[in-house]
């Protein structure tokens, strides 16, 4: 029996040197990097939360290319991702086009779409890199995901 493969674009932790990379390990499923890419539409980038986590925001055309890494993965790994990325209560996840040395792959992408608008004036990313400055907070793996969207930055969702 074939098993189905999907596309997966990662641009905050879970990138090669993330924190959050070791998702990707073999007991989680199956994973296999493909390319670097980026975006082929803008989207606003943010770390938020009081946690450091980063968040592509659904807001098409403001931000930049997000730069990236694409995974193929299989149907375990995705629920993992899944799992990770709090879907589908608080990331939606879609498919957009990726763009790889000036061709196009689909791939699945986390976007979050209810946040606070004011959220749209932190500093926009082009790239997410772990930093001394701003540094990751694994401690989120202790709380509950209401507490991570929750908190700081993303209270008072707006529609």
């Amino acid at each position: 029996m074939k098993r189905m493969l999907y596309n997966v674009f990662v641009y905050g932790t879970l990138k090669r040197g993330e924190p959050n990379h070791h998702w990707f390990r073999p007991e989680n499923g199956f994973s296999r990097f493909i390319a670097a890419g980026s975006t082929t539409q803008k989207f606003p980038l943010i770390v938020g939360t009081r946690y450091n986590i980063p968040f592509l925001l659904d807001r098409p055309g403001i931000g930049y290319n997000i730069k990236g890494e694409i995974y193929e993965i299989d149907e375990a790994m995705l629920g993992k991702l899944d799992e990770l990325e709090g879907y589908p209560q608080y990331y939606d996840r879609e498919i957009q086009n990726i763009t790889v040395e000036n061709e196009s792959m689909q791939c699945w992408l986390y976007l979050l779409r209810k946040f606070p608008e004011k959220i749209l004036e932190k500093t926009l990313l082009e790239a997410y890199h772990n930093t001394p400055e701003q540094p990751y907070c694994e401690s989120y793996v202790d709380s509950t995901v209401d507490d991570i969207f929750d908190s700081d930055d993303l209270k008072q969702q707006s529609n």
